[in-house]
């Protein structure tokens, strides 16, 4: 999955989406700390292809995006809606191929901007970036060819504070960036950084009202922050693989992001530190069962504000999560499976 795929709904329930065979499952959370509805198939029969889309609006609909098989050898990008948890999504729907037809060219990334319009990228056969973007009355726009040069397959969307939408994508040179200059208008490519990345660790998050921070491993393994204007920060070293889960929320009275990630241990690292606030410095602290080594965690806020993570291992299908207590600090309740 691209993107948050532990998220709180419309009607303030938790949701997670789940990758499995040909298909994305979700599942739903009837009340707060009660028991999971079981999986069910999100976005109708058909099947899908390896890497589903996930991003969500103010409106708290969810937006999936993923590539299907069509004819032999070639493959078109489907989306859907979620309005609320405990209904049913709608089903998915075609919508295009960025090079009118072909093969998958990449996993899709979704951003939602304040408007509630889908702004779907994905890298095209050209190796840059194409962008669909829902109309404010239904439909979508043409495909968009934003340019970018041999970008790697992981995309990083956003939505800002201000309700514009940004991306993010690793290659060769560095960081590229876009970003839209007004709501409504398409991206534009903007400052980007000369940084080494390592590939599929972006993970991008709004931290303040003219800022979206990205977080990504560079070659050395160190786990760094990069505002657009600013120089990259080392912030620690990763503590495993893949991307990190990134979230705001309040401790003790003070903005801080959240930082999770499967350590090499198999267990869930968290850190902590005041939002753009690097330079105060942040460290792991392991927590729960060693998870298999294709487990991924994501971090959300439920309806009252309150952190929560959960973790998800594809190869097991074991779904578990865990909660911030009411206690000082970042103390989390037991990991519980679901």
């Amino acid at each position: 999955m691209n993107g948050d795929w532990l998220l709180c709904g419309r009607d303030g329930r938790l949701i997670v989406y789940l990758p499995s065979d040909g298909a994305v499952l979700c599942r739903a959370e009837p009340a707060a700390g009660g028991p999971w509805e079981p999986p069910r198939r999100a976005g109708g029969p058909q099947r899908l292809l390896p890497g589903v889309a996930v991003g969500q609006g103010p409106d708290r609909y969810t937006h999936l995006v993923a590539w299907r098989p069509t004819v032999s050898g070639e493959a078109g990008l489907v989306h859907s809606t979620h309005y609320r948890p405990r209904l049913a999504a709608l089903d998915f729907a075609p919508v295009g191929h960025p090079d009118k037809k072909g093969g998958r060219t990449g996993t899709p990334a979704v951003a939602v901007d304040a408007q509630g319009r889908a702004h779907v990228f994905v890298r095209n056969k050209g190796g840059g970036v194409s962008l669909l973007a829902q109309k404010e009355k239904g439909g979508w726009e043409a495909w968009a060819d934003l340019g970018g040069e041999q970008v790697q397959e992981h995309l990083a969307a956003v939505t800002g504070e201000s309700g514009r939408v940004e991306l993010y994508a690793a290659g060769p040179g560095g960081i590229l960036h876009w970003r839209q200059e007004e709501a409504g208008k398409r991206p534009v490519r903007a400052e980007g950084s000369d940084v080494d990345v390592q590939p599929g660790t972006l993970c991008a998050l709004a931290t303040s009202a003219e800022h979206t921070t990205v977080y990504f491993t560079d070659t050395g393994g160190e786990l760094c922050a990069w505002r657009p204007g600013e120089k990259p920060v080392a912030l620690l070293a990763a503590a495993g693989p893949g991307p990190v889960s990134a979230v705001r929320c309040v401790i003790e009275g003070h903005d801080c992001t959240v930082l999770a990630q499967r350590s090499a241990s198999g267990r869930v690292a968290f850190a902590a530190y005041p939002t753009e606030q690097e330079s105060a410095g942040a460290w792991w602290t392991e927590s729960g069962p060693r998870l298999p080594a294709d487990a991924r965690v994501c971090l959300a806020l439920d309806e009252n504000g309150e952190l929560v993570a959960a973790a998800f291992a594809p190869s097991t299908g074991t779904l578990m999560i865990t909660r911030r207590k009411d206690e000082p600090g970042l103390a989390l309740t037991a990991w519980q499976q679901v």
